[in-house]
């Protein structure tokens, strides 16, 4: 795992000199992507610029370092990631073109001769793997940029004036000195409704998050600013309920996410996996242990409130498959420890609280092994979220509401002005303060009108109302609402999963682990992200997901394989922190230092008054505003540190 960088410059003084001086600060801003090695390539004849941060996985010797050229010379590639099946790839190479006079071993070198064989899109297809990759095709002139079907490797790219920018983060592209700090009113928009930028939205104008599954083709010859249209090599397939009984899917599962664990566990370096205790987790272990001939290495993070820690299940679990177990204790000291690095490591706004304690957990594993297995992408998968089945139970009772009178209770809330709803929340009992709020009652109206129990959900998940923004910008387009579109008028529950996996999955849980990770050159890797995992799961019948409001049973199946039941089967607690507890004591002062900054360039895009209003019950009540509040304090802290336009 690496990260990636580089422009195409139309610049009248562009340079060769130039352009290498820029793409090497590039590349060195996200030195922490890859601490063993850097690497520039320049195009002596065009203005063309790709830079590498290298992190030795497979083929640890210098014939693995990049950016490399194909055997052809036609072909120059910076890929972040890697490809599991490339000892497969480089077998059908050989046994359809002969091909025997490899450089080395790694990865990197299979992808691009595939590339120079068969093309871009072909090649993106027959891989197997997380990656975000950048390849100069010299003879043709032209730019390809690529992102793994999931969307576990970042990778943004758009136009700064007449430079064409890329890279794995953003702060690598703050570097160049034609980007542009203007945000984008819309992604912060849907930032304030959902705790993450969306993609293929960036924070900042002009920019945009490649989508999962897609590449780009920029031509030299294009002119400068002409957008790329993203092509998908890849889709994320829809619902599709298909017949199977229970057996035969446990049996498929098993096969396909043993051989997904299987082809994570190549590496020429340590490797070990996080274990909370959980079914995702302690399904990718017992799959480890059992093609393991030592003892796999396992790492968990506990908490000193009780209601928050799961680390003695994860003890249990390690105990019965017998792996070398580490673990952690986070307290808040170590988080307010923490704070002052968040809007560094995440240099797009970001607030999923539990990105404290992951970034933690990646600590402690890279001081034991260089890359770790995650359980990520369960719930989404296979519908283990408690959420599906609130908002199913939730809708079930609203949509029996007639249609009239729904719509007559949504304009009398509409019709009355804010200040009236902040009277009305004064007065009220300390229980009721907050569902009175002018924010909190524009959500419910819009829920109230939701036209089905898709769109229900699609405002359910907001945080905050999109009126919180002085000058909202105009609707976007993303993976969350244009998946919810498509689910529309089928099963919810399928639904809901559908519309996760196409942005909850890589916008939040992905980037959360992607930018904790990279953060100390840790490698991560999914294994229920294997594709073809992710399409028969895609196929199940929602009966194979659920019982009741039991979520992922086919994969409890699995699990019962390797880990007893006993001591897995307990309510579903997620990775959560107490951060309603921290905002309370420890982070106090760091929260009502940066709500009271009167300084701030967020006070001229958003009106904060609600938000003060919301952390003082938060303090003075037993109310819980802490999510919340962590999506305004996230922001602010970012627009602290990177002081956006």
């Amino acid at each position: 795992m690496c990260g990636i960088v580089g422009f195409v410059d139309h610049c009248p003084d562009w340079s060769p000199g130039r352009s290498e001086e820029l793409v090497r600060g590039m590349a060195t801003a996200i030195a922490h992507r890859g601490p063993d090695g850097q690497g520039v390539y320049v195009d002596p004849a065009c203005p063309v610029a790709l830079g590498h941060r290298r992190l030795s996985i497979i083929d640890l010797s210098p014939a693995g370092a990049q950016p490399m050229h194909s055997t052809d010379q036609r072909w120059v590639i910076s890929y972040n990631g890697e490809i599991y099946n490339f000892e497969e790839m480089r077998q059908s190479l050989e046994q359809a073109f002969g091909r025997r006079d490899w450089r080395g071993h790694s990865d990197t070198e299979v992808l691009v001769e595939t590339i120079a064989a068969l093309g871009v899109e072909e090649a993106l297809r027959r891989t197997n793997g997380m990656f975000a990759l950048a390849v100069w095709d010299r003879q043709e002139r032209a730019l390809y940029l690529a992102r793994d079907r999931m969307g576990e490797k970042p990778l943004y790219y758009g136009w700064s004036g007449r430079t064409f920018l890329f890279g794995s983060e953003l702060k690598a592209l703050a570097v160049h000195p034609r980007f542009s700090r203007e945000m984008d009113r819309g992604a912060m928009s849907l930032f304030l409704q959902y705790g993450y930028v969306p993609n293929p939205l960036c924070i900042y104008k002009g920019l945009a998050q490649l989508e999962p599954g897609h590449f780009v083709r920029l031509a030299l010859d294009d002119p400068p600013g002409a957008k790329p249209q993203p092509s998908p090599y890849w889709t994320l397939p829809r619902p599709h309920p298909e017949a199977i009984d229970e057996g035969a899917a446990t049996d498929e599962l098993d096969r396909l996410l043993r051989d997904a664990t299987r082809l994570r566990m190549r590496a020429d370096v340590p490797m070990g996996a996080f274990l909370s205790g959980g079914i995702d987790s302690s399904t990718i272990v017992g799959m480890m242990q059992a093609q393991s001939a030592a003892p796999v290495r396992t790492y968990s993070i506990g908490f000193e409130e009780a209601a928050y820690n799961e680390a003695r299940y994860a003890k249990d679990v390690a105990d019965h498959l017998g792996t070398v177990h580490t673990e952690m204790y986070v307290t808040s000291d170590d988080a307010r420890d923490l704070i002052p690095q968040i809007p560094t490591l995440y240099d797009e706004p970001f607030a999923d609280s539990s990105q404290l304690p992951t970034y933690l957990l990646c600590k402690l594993t890279r001081q034991h092994v260089t890359v770790s297995l995650s359980g990520d992408a369960g719930d989404e998968l296979f519908g283990g979220y408690e959420r599906y089945f609130t908002f199913e139970r939730k809708w079930a009772q609203r949509r029996e509401w007639l249609n009239p009178f729904r719509s007559a209770v949504a304009g009398a809330i509409d019709a009355t002005p804010g200040f009236a709803w902040r009277a009305a929340a004064a007065a009220a009992p300390p229980g009721l303060r907050q569902k009175l709020r002018p924010q909190r009652m524009k959500r419910h109206a819009a829920s109230i009108r939701a036209r089905s129990g898709h769109d229900y959900y699609r405002h359910l998940m907001e945080q905050w109302s999109p009126n919180m923004l002085r000058r909202p910008g105009a609707p976007r387009s993303t993976a969350f609402l244009d998946r919810m579109d498509i689910a529309e008028g089928g099963d919810l529950f399928l639904g809901m999963t559908y519309a996760d996996m196409g942005s909850y999955l890589p916008d939040d849980i992905l980037v959360k682990l992607d930018r904790a990770s990279m953060a100390v050159a840790l490698e991560s890797r999914v294994p229920l992200l294997d594709h073809r995992v992710v399409e028969f799961a895609s196929g199940l019948p929602t009966d194979l997901k659920r019982r009741g409001d039991t979520g992922k049973w086919v994969l409890r199946r699995v699990l019962d394989r390797y880990v007893p039941s006993a001591l897995i089967d307990r309510p579903k607690q997620g990775f959560g922190v107490p951060i309603k507890e921290w905002l309370r004591g420890p982070l106090r002062e760091w929260g009502e230092d940066l709500l009271n900054d009167r300084q701030t360039v967020i006070g001229d895009l958003v009106d904060l008054e609600d938000a003060r209003a919301v952390w003082r019950e938060h303090q003075t009540s037993d109310v819980d505003h802490s999510y919340r509040l962590w999506t305004v304090l996230m922001l602010m802290a970012w627009a602290r540190e990177w002081r956006p336009q």
